[in-house]
């Protein structure tokens, strides 16, 4: 809709003068100064002062305001808009303007140089307390207003684009009539009240998509209109002359269009020169035009590869070779062999196969292309928002040492390679926060890969300091975490692979191989391993959610603590934290499910659940059971306090473990069991005390009598001496009580704490 910002045709200067001003190309009949251009009115000044230096036109308006030239055409010329304003004060009235301009554009009565009506628009931005107005001599036409649809009255979401009623603008085409001047103003509405207080009117005249508004503020910034006049662009056409191409030809001394062109009357008279088809130049200036010679260059040759191509004056003619006729052009026909022999409809068929078959191959090449970019910025993608750039910062900052060094991130390739694409085959583990596959890494090595069910991405950053955390943790008791994927839509966790599986299976299931030596290194090895989470680490980590089904078992049936996905981590200067209740039925700590209150101390009861699983092959929650002992830590606790609890031993290994053994380890249960977190003991003296009963009893015989087997302070427990003038405390300071029992014929009293 525009003028053509690069000129083609006449872009030659006058002999001898300038033809560049900064980035503008100046053709005649403009110039740079009188003397270069056909007249005054087509005459610019070169202003060095800028950097690029820039063109003005001074004789563009009778007042002779300096317009900026931005570019020329053939038939137009862009300068810079014209805008009127009105800003009031802060109390919004019309008596107290901050600030206000009009302007005119009047062009004088000979001037070649008129206004576009077709190109330029009138718009009206800002507030609603005026309107605008662009009016013209009396002879010239009548008075325009633009009805404003503002932000003054509506609350619009301002948008930064060009001027519309989605950012307080509004817009019309100018009328006819309008060419050789107008005036612009913003008028006061007195029928309005005044609602927009400081928010300036502003008023333009310019090409439609010049004016973009592209902040709420430039409604109450007077400095608006110096940022903004360069770039609203007003569309000026020009000719030559006064007479229409008639008139003009017939004087031949004063006829401005040289030879080899032709003369286009102007809407408004005057008229333009422009060079006939097929030849170049400018046409105002001797000899003319010259002709295009389109068989110059090869590579631009409009004729067919095997043509030959003559030029001609304001033409060409492509002729075919012997054998062949056609018009021989690129777009046209082409050349075509007079008889179709079998020779070339064979080649024909050749060649099209050849061509399709390539097309075929360039798009299959193409679409794999595009759709790795794709998965490519995906991954991308996926990694950022799972913190994987947090991740490689935290990893990077701390990698000072040997344990970050075996930490890997893997590819979503990688761990499909491993795992079959997660295959259903080899799974070997489905829990309340993922899925477990076996993979095996290129390398041979197996692992154990971990499928998040969910994550919340309000946690990511939490969740990547815990898996820093957990990269710092090197205990044989403890599965270690390998690597991870970030790269998937929800994280994938690597770990060791662990042979043996679950202790769950091997106390519940069909397996008869742990025998009560293995039960109690298992539970001393665990034990071990949460006194270290909650006491030795850098910050201590509360697991959340320990049960059997979490303690694996490796090929030599040791403990290893695994699944860490509810686990959180507790600063330093904290005993407690309130978390919304994660954890499973049968294990959870009754006083955290109550209060929300997540300390170490939770972790010791359902470690407490998991040994008394250990003792009495017994399942946490059983319907089995009667009434009130259906879950586990009350039945236990029931026959307990009853003096029952050898009788609930799991039958599997009730004869073969020596009885205060099992009545020592069940006293360190009922102690894990309390109900009150603060009556049970700590995590590493459970692990102290289950060493202890390992040491105690390790010279102890079936064939010797069970007052052989008891230290000093047992026998004076059993003979009915009082120990309790000197109790053994634990970590809290509290005492635990000695208690008697009675097997078979023998009695015998656990030594009190």
């Amino acid at each position: 809709m525009g003028a053509n910002n690069n000129l083609t045709i006449t872009n030659a200067a006058k002999r001898g003068c300038p033809r560049q001003c900064g980035n503008l190309t100046v053709p005649y009949p403009f110039g740079i100064g009188p003397s270069c251009s056909l007249n005054h009115y087509y005459s610019l000044v070169c202003d060095n002062s800028y950097d690029p230096p820039k063109a003005f036109i001074e004789n563009l308006n009778s007042s002779l305001t300096r317009f900026r030239v931005f570019s020329i055409s053939e038939s137009q010329i862009r300068v810079n808009g014209m805008i009127a304003y009105n800003c009031p004060a802060a109390n919004g009235t019309n008596n107290n303007i901050v600030s206000s301009k009009t302007v005119d554009f009047l062009s004088p009565p000979d001037s070649p140089l008129t206004l576009s009506s077709r190109e330029n628009f009138f718009s009206l931005a800002g507030s609603c307390d005026y309107f605008g107005n662009l009016s013209t001599p009396a002879n010239y036409g009548e008075n325009l207003t633009c009805p404003l649809s503002c932000i003054g009255k509506v609350e619009l979401k301002f948008r930064h684009e060009v001027c519309s009623a989605n950012n307080g603008c509004c817009k019309r085409p100018i009328r006819n009539n309008v060419e050789k001047g107008f005036s612009l103003n913003v008028i006061y509405n007195k029928n309005v009240p005044v609602t927009s207080h400081t928010i300036c009117a502003y008023v333009f005249v310019g090409m439609e998509d010049s004016l973009v508004l592209r902040y709420r503020s430039d409604y109450s910034d007077p400095a608006y209109v110096s940022r903004t006049r360069d770039n609203v662009e007003m569309v000026v056409d020009w000719v030559v002359g006064n007479q229409t191409c008639d008139i003009a030809r017939r004087n031949p001394t004063s006829f401005l269009c040289q030879h080899n062109t032709t003369c286009i009357n102007g809407d408004t008279g005057g008229y333009r020169c422009n060079c006939l088809e097929g030849y170049q130049g400018n046409p105002y200036l001797p000899p003319g035009c010259s002709d295009i010679n389109e068989c110059a260059e090869k590579g631009s040759s409009p004729c067919f590869e095997i043509t030959l191509c003559n030029n001609t004056q304001g033409s060409f003619k492509c002729s075919c070779p012997k054998g062949y006729h056609g018009d021989g052009l690129k777009t046209g026909q082409g050349c075509i062999p007079n008889s179709m022999s079998v020779s070339f409809l064979l080649k024909l068929i050749l060649g099209l196969s050849f061509g399709l078959l390539s097309l075929l191959v360039i798009a299959t090449g193409t679409y794999i292309f595009i759709r790795k970019k794709r998965l490519a910025k995906v991954r991308e993608k996926f990694f950022k928002e799972n913190g994987g750039l947090i991740l490689k910062e935290k990893l990077s900052a701390n990698n000072r040492g040997s344990i970050y060094n075996s930490f890997t991130l893997f590819t979503i390739q990688e761990l499909k390679r491993a795992t079959k694409s997660f295959s259903k085959e080899l799974i070997v583990g489905v829990g309340g926060y993922g899925t477990v596959y076996k993979g095996t890494l290129q390398d041979e090595s197996i692992v154990a890969v971990k499928v998040s069910k969910v994550v919340d991405n309000t946690q990511i950053e939490q969740f990547i300091n815990e898996m820093v955390i957990l990269t710092q943790i090197h205990h044989r008791n403890v599965v270690k975490l390998l690597g991870c994927c970030l790269e998937a839509e929800i994280p994938v966790l690597v770990y060791e692979f662990v042979a043996n599986g679950s202790l769950l299976s091997h106390i519940h299931g069909e397996s008869n191989s742990l025998t009560w030596k293995d039960r109690l290194r298992i539970a001393t090895e665990t034990a071990t391993a949460l006194g270290y989470l909650h006491s030795a680490t850098s910050t201590p980590i509360i697991h959340r959610d320990i049960k059997s089904a979490n303690i694996l078992l490796d090929e030599n049936y040791n403990a290893k603590i695994s699944d860490f996905g509810a686990s959180r981590l507790i600063p330093m200067d904290k005993t407690q934290m309130s978390t919304l209740v994660q954890g499973t039925l049968g294990y959870m700590d009754p006083e955290y499910l109550l209060s929300s209150q997540l300390t170490d101390k939770s972790d010791v009861y359902s470690f407490g659940v998991v040994v008394a699983e250990l003792l009495t092959g017994e399942k946490p929650l059983s319907t089995d059971r009667r009434m009130g002992e259906r879950n586990l830590a009350k039945y236990f606790e029931n026959c307990f306090k009853a003096g029952r609890i050898l009788e609930i031993i799991d039958p599997r290994i009730k004869d073969k473990a020596p009885p205060e053994q099992l009545l020592w380890v069940a006293e360190i249960v009922q102690d894990c069991l309390c109900k009150k977190a603060a009556d049970r003991p700590m995590m590493k003296d459970v692990a102290i005390e289950l060493e202890e009963v390992q040491r105690q009893t390790v010279g102890f015989s079936n064939d010797r009598g069970i007052e052989e087997n008891r230290n000093p302070t047992q026998r004076q427990a059993a003979a009915g001496v009082s120990n309790n003038s000197n109790p053994r405390e634990d970590g809290t300071g509290e005492a635990w009580d000695s208690l008697s029992y009675n097997v078979g014929e023998s009695s015998f009293t656990i030594e009190g704490r």
